[in-house]
């Protein structure tokens, strides 16, 4: 499939809208039971580490599910693969709301990662076939707002449910939101019969190893691994360590780090000024470079603010790498878009996973400190990579 001249009517701009609110759903849905874990323990009687399965069972739904809906959004038609999985996602937040046992809400949850998991590649790969490559990434990075939006409601929007209605009302919200969408997702598409029109009918693994041939492709998927790994390896350990460096509460270091979302939405909001002003290129090299900066400052901040100054720069760098690389990945299969981009969200995931997994090892031996240090080394590395494809004209 080529790419196509972006799409300069009304209607497009609502269409993006519309999936950047699926992300913000998805994004909600993985993030809601986070502050809940307390309650859910309370609830069914159970230690606050098992509580947490509740958070892993649709983490891992997510991740395994990512391969499955690319092939299907190629074959089937990607706005309408999205809107009936976003409808899908409804029954596993009512069931969570529903369950009357912990089994019960770790298997809805489960249902709610695995469907959940086709809305932001998806919505990134009909992008990808709707709007030019001149404009891509900053339109790229409009619908991201709606993914950040998401990661700190969802921390915001399980506390407050929690403490004041009771949990089950948080996951009642999230179903009404996905029914919502979901239903004006079907509008849009019954008005407009174009966006769910299928693609060709090539099977899932044949896609996928047409995908893995190309070059460009394995080296995106690759650069984004890495970055995975280094950014949330560390991440995933920065507020315990302002908590024992600068004795804040578990709550407020956790508000310190949540800035990084507020760094990133500083990049979405004004996308177009960051993309004209330097460039994907230099997006690349100067997100990873305050990336590093970022966490060295954090080691050596003699004061929590500064800490938490650097927890919002590490998001401003993050999606500027980040989204260099999304761009470059709905570009590097045009034929089977779908396919690539699940593949580029399925490496994402891993690597988040691999980085958390690897960075327990090294905090219990060199500490939380070491860690960041380590963290910053490659990262400038990646950047100079990812410019590196792009100079040479590779594609994507």
């Amino acid at each position: 499939m080529s790419d196509r001249p972006d799409l300069p009517t009304s209607a497009a701009g609502a269409d993006l809208l519309l999936l950047s609110c699926a992300a913000f759903a998805s994004a909600l849905a993985l993030r809601l039971c986070d502050p809940m874990l307390p309650a859910l323990a309370a609830e069914f009687q159970i230690s606050l580490g098992r509580a947490a399965l509740v958070v892993t069972a649709a983490g891992v739904a997510y991740g395994c599910c990512q391969l499955l809906f690319g092939p299907l959004g190629d074959r089937h038609g990607k706005f309408r693969v999205l809107a009936w999985a976003c409808l899908a996602s409804t029954i596993g937040a009512a069931g969570s709301a529903l369950s009357d046992s912990f089994a019960t809400l770790a298997l809805a949850r489960v249902c709610t990662g695995a469907t959940t998991a086709a809305l932001i590649p998806l919505s990134m790969a009909w992008i990808g076939d709707n709007v030019g490559v001149r404009e891509r990434q900053a339109t790229l990075a409009r619908f991201l707002s709606g993914q950040v939006i998401g990661l700190l409601s969802g921390q915001v929007l399980g506390g407050f449910f929690a403490d004041h209605f009771g949990w089950r009302w948080g996951f009642a919200v999230l179903a009404a939101i996905y029914l919502a969408v979901g239903l004006l997702l079907l509008r849009a598409m019954a008005r407009r019969p174009h966006l769910g029109r299928s693609g060709e009918s090539a099977g899932g693994r044949s896609r996928l190893r047409a995908v893995l041939a190309l070059p460009a492709a394995r080296f995106v998927v690759t650069a984004v691994y890495f970055e995975a790994v280094a950014v949330f390896g560390a991440l995933a350990f920065a507020p315990a360590f302002l908590h024992h460096r600068f004795g804040l509460s578990l709550f407020h270091s956790g508000l310190a780090v949540g800035t990084f979302g507020l760094g990133g939405l500083s990049y979405t909001l004004l996308a177009p000024w960051w993309v004209r002003r330097l460039g994907p290129r230099r997006l690349a090299q100067s997100g990873s470079l305050l990336l590093a900066l970022a966490f060295v400052t954090l080691v050596v901040a003699p004061v929590w603010p500064l800490g938490m100054a650097a927890c919002a720069l590490a998001g401003l760098g993050f999606y500027q790498l980040h989204n260099t690389l999304q761009t470059l990945a709905t570009q590097m299969a045009p034929a089977a878009r779908g396919t690539a981009v699940s593949l580029f969200a399925s490496f994402f995931f891993i690597g988040q996973a691999s980085g958390a997994a690897l960075s327990g090892v090294l905090v219990d031996h060199v500490g939380a400190a070491a860690l960041f240090w380590l963290a910053a080394l490659p990262l400038p590395l990646v950047g100079a990579a990812v410019a590196r494809h792009l100079r040479t004209g590779s594609p994507g």
